[in-house]
């Protein structure tokens, strides 16, 4: 990956609305090398696909909530069953295996604390959890989907 493809990846992290005639200017080349570098990027994986971000506010879930969650068993079957169940809500925006005292990390948008408890009762209905902790954002004071090009 070159420089160019580096400026190709941080321009369409901020806006993947930019026409690629937009981006080949800005980049330095015509758009059918630009088109080109995107479409190796994507089928190589770099690229793996362009959304949009949504408002919580707007959509009405702004209420952020952490879940630490300590594994009941450390099966196979239960870590996928857990797996499953826990990736099956819509509410779970991120989903993490940890290392340390807690062993899952979910990040939950819902629209407020009946919202959650709601949620929290289907979460841990069913499922042998040896601990679950809940920590509740009350102030967002970085958010990026961006990541790092070096």
């Amino acid at each position: 990956m070159d420089n160019i493809d580096k400026a190709i990846l941080r321009l369409i992290q901020q806006d993947a609305t930019l026409s690629v005639n937009d981006i080949a200017e800005q980049v330095g080349l015509t758009v059918s090398p630009c088109w080109r570098r995107i479409q190796a990027l994507e089928k190589q994986g770099t690229i793996v696909k362009r959304v949009t971000l949504l408002s919580t506010e707007k959509l009405n879930v702004d209420l952020t909530v952490f879940v630490q969650v300590k594994a009941g068993r450390h099966d196979e079957t239960w870590l996928t069953t857990f797996a499953e169940h826990a990736a099956s809500f819509e509410q779970v925006v991120e989903f993490y295996r940890l290392s340390g005292e807690y062993d899952y990390l979910l990040k939950v948008v819902v629209a407020d604390m009946k919202a959650f408890d709601v949620f929290y009762k289907k979460l841990v209905s069913g499922i042998d959890l040896a601990d679950v902790t809940s920590s509740f954002a009350m102030e967002q004071i970085k958010y990026t989907t961006a990541l790092p090009i070096r």
